[in-house]
């Protein structure tokens, strides 16, 4: 068995400029046939602005993957990293290589009639927590945060995440800036009780003075944790940063392969990793990422800025191998696309789905809902001056 061909899709979610908000992006699904008629399918990671050169990533790679063996997945990721990428890394070329290798994953298990999980030594657990995001829709007021989360918890979820910090993504925030991010905190934590998780984003957005500072300022409120505080290129302010931050601290959604999250742990920088599983590399990668962080004792919890279609399927299938695993992401404003594109959909029940347990990655897609969703460029996002 080898593979014949390879075909990316880019998706447009609908309705994206009035249901997406600020978090509105193009989904990239990427499907590999071999010479016996075998499909696979695997989603790569993307941003706006940063996706149709995840295609020209997937159609490079694509010409060393027809005719390779797709059980032979170590050593087809090993080739990119060393000879086609000659260990210059990105996001681009990681987020690419991360959907070839799940459908590399999910076409050799369908081959074998076995779920992707039972390959790399069986599942710890049958059922993953999640956490929603993409509920706020880029409110950033507390009444209507306070009204959006309830709303998210009637539709089973027990844990949110968003994030409370209005305006644009600065290093150096004023105090007006942290009192209001601090009063959507609150709302929120009022709105929903103490007995759903609340998980603060923050998108390394903050000089350590300042992410200290907003931490003192809700750590009444018990945050399930504080993700992201800090720019993850300097691990040493950001380890010194968690020291003085009393809820455990999140890193690793823009830290790419194994080599990237070493200093996380030598630096002792956060006690939660989230790697994606649809930019890390894939899903072995990110099984070998969660085994480092295991020996530190270090928790993983999944970042899934994808779909919930293949891309959460993917996390699944790792994250049922992790002893340490703590909780995933799961988008609900990218939810219903999802439901429309596959043919399993993964449910929400108390707080949790199930991991699929059928053949490969237990989800297959529908290309004619699939092609049904073209791609569009999205409007030039309306960024500020100069001096902002």
């Amino acid at each position: 068995m080898h593979v014949a061909s390879v075909t990316p899709f880019l998706v447009h979610p609908p309705d994206a400029g009035s249901v997406y908000g600020a978090g509105a992006k193009n989904l990239c699904f990427v499907r590999i046939e071999t010479d016996e008629g075998a499909v696979g399918w695997g989603e790569c990671y993307t941003q706006s602005d940063r996706d149709t050169q995840i295609v020209a990533h997937v159609d490079q790679l694509a010409r060393y993957l027809v005719g390779r063996d797709p059980s032979l997945v170590k050593n087809f990721t090993q080739i990119v990293y060393d000879d086609i990428a000659a260990r210059r890394g990105s996001m681009d070329l990681f987020s690419a290589l991360s959907g070839l290798e799940q459908a590399m994953w999910d076409v050799w298990a369908r081959s074998l009639g076995v779920s992707v999980h039972s390959l790399m030594g069986g599942a710890v657990r049958d059922r993953l927590r999640v956490y929603a995001n993409g509920w706020y829709g880029g409110s950033k007021e507390p009444a209507e945060l306070a009204e959006r989360a309830v709303a998210t918890v009637e539709l089973g979820f027990d844990a949110l995440k968003f994030d409370p910090l209005p305006g644009r993504w600065r290093t150096y925030v004023d105090d007006r800036t942290l009192d209001r991010a601090a009063a959507n905190v609150a709302a929120v934590r009022e709105a929903v009780g103490e007995s759903v998780d609340v998980l603060i984003e923050v998108h390394r957005r903050l000089a350590p003075v300042s992410a200290v500072r907003f931490a003192r300022m809700v750590e009444d409120l018990s945050p399930f944790w504080l993700e992201e505080p800090v720019l993850a290129e300097n691990m040493e302010a950001l380890a010194a940063a968690g020291a003085r931050i009393n809820m455990p601290v999140v890193t690793g959604e823009e830290l790419y392969s194994k080599f990237e999250f070493r200093r996380v742990f030598e630096t002792g920088a956060a006690d939660i990793i989230n790697p994606d599983v649809c930019n890390v590399g894939g899903i072995l990668e990110m099984r070998e990422i969660a085994a480092m962080a295991e020996t530190y004792m270090v928790g993983v919890a999944p970042h899934n800025y994808n779909s919930t279609s293949i891309g959460l399927a993917a996390t699944a299938q790792a994250a049922a191998c992790m002893p340490n695993f703590v909780i995933t992401e799961f988008f609900v404003n990218l939810d219903p696309l999802s439901r429309a594109i596959a043919d399993s959909p993964l449910e929400v029940e108390d707080g949790c789905i199930r991991v699929p347990d059928g053949p490969g990655l237990g989800m297959a897609l529908d290309e004619d809902a699939l092609r049904a969703h073209p791609y569009r460029q999205f409007p030039v996002r309306g960024f500020g001056r100069l001096h902002d």
